[in-house]
């Protein structure tokens, strides 16, 4: 047969060219550690700078790269609740500076509060007053920073399978890893359970919004996420998940010192790598720590007695998923060294950001996800590969 038809298949599907994403399968899904290291790389990004243009266009690479590869799992419907909580965020802390005050001088006053008599002991802190254009504008390039990277954090729980991050745990980690997966579980099955509820009384002629509805359907939703979430961890436990084998006490003391110490190192790195001040001793602790912590986690392991069903892979599209959020996260933070004021622009006098190019380029590496993960299913389609 000749014309456009040729070379198709029964089932009118072609076969896709070899740049283009396969779709997703049991075999080659993405692990879920590298949507946690990509997302963690955008909300470092994040961290690095107070423009809105620039966190604006973080949020929409993470929102893009969420409605092309998420799929229908009740996990990834959690992503419009963080962007909810960010929204949260920044007017919590719009109105903390309304009332409060902020340290920002300013010339430009927008109303004025009256203002509450403190005592002697509470100097500098005032409870209303005059509120001013510069000081709103410091609150909501903060407020907005905060609200950036728990959106981020939120994209990699719409995208990773918690079941499949716990099997990727290693085996020190793995009672802890429990209670974590349960932990994360929690937000995206009461939010199914939201959507459910809220169909059920849509269909019997109830009314779904104000404070009425949410008392009525607040406990059931409760309830039914905190019974998923324990289900899971029993069905875990029925499977022998936490069996441990005998080891010296040696080898376990060595193993908290190493794990815990490590730990730590890492914690107290990263903060140095977020702090401006601290980027000097932030990279050499962070990588003592990582080296004592993995060899913590590996004397740890050989107590685990468990065996992994079909072990995550990381393939080359994992590595390219989590190459680009650690290169959002570099370029980031050598344009924090480089030209701070373009990543911090002032308040004071009020200018208007101003979108610097490279570092915009920059954060455009984080789409990569969006061409090289593999593509759900449709949720017509087939069930959850996952």
């Amino acid at each position: 047969m000749t014309g456009p038809t040729a070379g198709r298949t029964d089932t009118g599907t072609d076969r896709l060219p070899a740049w283009r994403a396969p779709a997703a399968t049991r075999s080659n899904a993405l692990p879920a550690g590298a949507w946690w290291l990509w997302a963690l790389g955008l909300a470092t990004a994040a961290s690095r700078t107070t423009n809105p243009l620039l966190l604006g266009l973080l949020v929409g690479v993470a929102g893009y790269v969420v409605a092309a590869r998420r799929t229908d799992a009740p996990w990834a419907r959690s992503y419009g609740m963080f962007i909810r909580i960010g929204l949260f965020v920044i007017a919590v802390r719009l109105l903390f500076s309304v009332f409060l005050g902020s340290p920002v001088p300013g010339t430009h006053t927008l109303f004025t509060l009256p203002e509450m008599p403190l005592p002697d002991w509470a100097k500098g802190v005032r409870i209303g007053g005059r509120v001013t254009a510069e000081q709103l504008l410091f609150a909501l390039y903060d407020g907005a920073k905060l609200a950036a990277l728990l959106i981020c954090v939120g994209a990699a729980n719409s995208l990773a399978n918690p079941a499949r991050l716990l099997k990727s745990l290693p085996g020190a980690l793995y009672e802890a890893g429990v209670a974590v997966v349960v932990a994360m579980t929690f937000a995206p099955n009461m939010v199914a359970d939201v959507l459910r509820l809220r169909t059920a009384r849509r269909l019997r002629g109830r009314p779904t919004g104000g404070v009425r509805a949410v008392l009525q359907i607040g406990l059931p939703v409760l309830e039914g996420a905190l019974e998923r979430s324990v289900a899971v961890a029993a069905s875990m436990d029925a499977r022998g998940y936490g069996r441990t084998a005998r080891v010296p006490a040696a080898v376990r003391h060595t193993t908290n010192v190493l794990t815990l110490g490590g730990l730590l190192g890492v914690c107290a790195g990263t903060y140095g790598l977020l702090a401006a001040e601290g980027a000097g001793y932030g990279v050499p602790l962070l990588a003592a720590g990582l080296a004592a912590a993995l060899a913590g986690l590996r004397l740890g392991g050989a107590r685990s007695v468990r065996t992994r069903y079909r072990p995550d892979r990381w393939g080359v599209r994992a590595w390219l998923v989590a190459g680009s959020g650690a290169a959002v996260a570099a370029a980031m933070i050598w344009a924090q060294s480089a030209d701070p004021a373009a990543l911090h622009p002032g308040v004071v006098p009020l200018t208007a950001p101003v979108l610097p190019l490279w570092p915009a380029a920059a954060v455009l590496l984080g789409l990569l996800p969006a061409v090289v993960a593999p593509v759900p299913p449709s949720p017509t389609g087939s069930q959850e590969h996952v």
